[in-house]
Parts: C-alpha cells; structure tokens; sequence
C-alpha cells in the first residue's frame, strides 16, 4: 500500500485564518433544524462565514448529521464547527472525524477543564488524541499519518465558551492556554452568573463581557458573542468582538412563519398566538 504523492488536504480553516487576520466572522447557528438544505440556503443566500452546529441544545445531532451538514457548508465555500459539552473525550473528537472544521466546548467549569478539551482534539506532542486517519478529515487514509497529524493539529478551530462562575473567574488563565483560537462570551448564562437571569443588557452582564474582551486583547485572542440585535452587536464590535453568532434556524423559520401570515392579515390578523408574545430573545 501506498500513499499519494501529492495530497489535498481535507482542512479549509478559513475561520482560524480569518480571525488570525483581525477579521469579522459571522456563523449561522443550525440546531433544532439541522440539515443539509438548510446549510446550503444559508449558503447561497450568502453573507455568512460559517455553520455553527450544536450539540449542546440540539444533542439529536449525530455525527452521520455532522458529516452530511459539513459536506454542504463546503460546497458553499462555508466553514463548520460544532458546540458541544466538554464532558468526554470520543464526544470531542467524533465532529472532527465527521468533517467539522473545529470544536466549540461550552460549559467549560475552569482553565484546568479547558485544557483538557484542548488535548482532546490535538494528536501529540500537544495533545492525547487517537490517530486514525481513515475518516474524512483524513482523507480516508491517503493522507500520510506525519503530514495528517500536523495538519490537523495546525488547522483545527479549537473554541472555549466562558460562562461560569469559575471560567469567568479563571478567564485570564484560559486565554492563554496553547492554541486556543477564541472564547466565546454566551450572554444568557453569564446573566444567570451574574444574578440577573434573562437580562443580557444589564450593566454587571456588560462588565462580564469586558472582563473577557481585555483578556483576550491582552493575549492577542479573538473573542465571539450572540448579539441580540444590531445595537448589540455595535457595542460587541466596540469592545474588539470578532465571531457573531448572527442567526439561528429556530428564529429564521419563527420570523419567517410571522412574515408569512403578516401577508395574509385577513386570514391571520385576529389570530391569537398559541402561547403569547412571538418576539423570540435570539
């Protein structure tokens, strides 16, 4: 058996690339509603950088959904990564294996934590993960082993959420751990943090987030958030924030099904929602 001369390596990167260069990164979030047409709407629609699968709140998702949905965002010239709970090893490495560009770790409990994830998802000498390059990021075994190791290890988007008391705590710590790429400030559960739950404009939620963007311009690091609206997201680009998570499927088909029936008042207009106010807060 031999191995190619010449290899096309299977990693885009082009979110780690575009955040080395300073830039904006816009995600579209697909959870509830993941799949590949979905992907490949946001695609063609155009305007987005890349596909922000969850594990976290949609754990449905299988890695045959991340393989497929990947695929897509591909073909779209998108990015992908997954977000998902740093709670064991094979569930930190199966997206990788399944194509996703990277991995976004949430509920990260302290630096300590958070390095471990990281040594999940890298080969050695950084980290402990298992070789076996016969899956997609792979190239289904034509990659040689040495050249597949280094670039997965170097082209890796590798992503810590800071949203508890002790990451947030620690977050200096975090921000300066080897090849972490970005944090990610998730609003909803610093403002349960910072006991104020559900109020993600409140000034000690605002403190939280600053807390987190001097780290990372300290340590040189891109940082992301979900903005709630522009104004939002204004004052996250102020304070140097990078990933926007502008988008989530739930919210799309939720504005989508209102615009819907707004074109129809005679049919609609005395129609009570089922369960009161529509406005979704994402």
């Amino acid at each position: 058996f031999r191995y190619y001369t010449i290899i096309f390596s299977t990693f885009a990167d082009m979110i780690k690339s575009a955040l080395k260069q300073g830039k904006i990164v816009r995600v579209f979030n697909c959870g509830q509603f993941l799949s590949h047409k979905l992907v490949e709407m946001v695609g063609t629609h155009g305007g987005y950088d890349g596909i922000f699968i969850d594990q976290e709140h949609a754990s449905s998702n299988l890695p045959r959904d991340i393989e497929v949905a990947s695929l897509a965002a591909k073909h779209h010239g998108l990015d992908s990564f997954v977000r998902r709970p740093a709670n064991d090893y094979c569930g930190a490495m199966a997206p990788l294996e399944a194509g996703a560009g990277g991995v976004l770790f949430s509920m990260i409990e302290d630096a300590k934590h958070a390095e471990k994830a990281m040594q999940w998802t890298k080969f050695a000498p950084r980290g402990a993960r298992g070789l076996f390059g016969a899956n997609r990021d792979g190239a289904f075994g034509l990659n040689p082993p040495s050249n597949y190791v280094k670039e997965a290890n170097e082209s890796t988007l590798i992503g810590m959420q800071i949203e508890t008391p002790k990451a947030l705590a620690e977050v200096d710590e975090i921000v300066a751990i080897e090849d972490l790429d970005f944090v990610f400030a998730g609003p909803f559960d610093l403002s349960q943090v910072m006991g104020v739950t559900g109020e993600i404009n409140h000034d000690l939620c605002w403190e939280a987030i600053g807390k987190i963007a001097k780290a990372c311009e300290k340590a040189g690091l891109a940082w992301g958030t979900v903005p709630r609206d522009d104004e939002y997201a204004e004052r996250a680009l102020s304070m140097g924030c990078q990933v926007f998570l502008a988008g989530h499927d739930f919210a799309a088909i939720l504005a989508g099904l209102q615009a819907t029936k707004g074109k129809y008042p005679c049919l609609f207009d005395s129609a009570e929602p089922k369960y009161g106010n529509t406005n979704t807060s994402y």
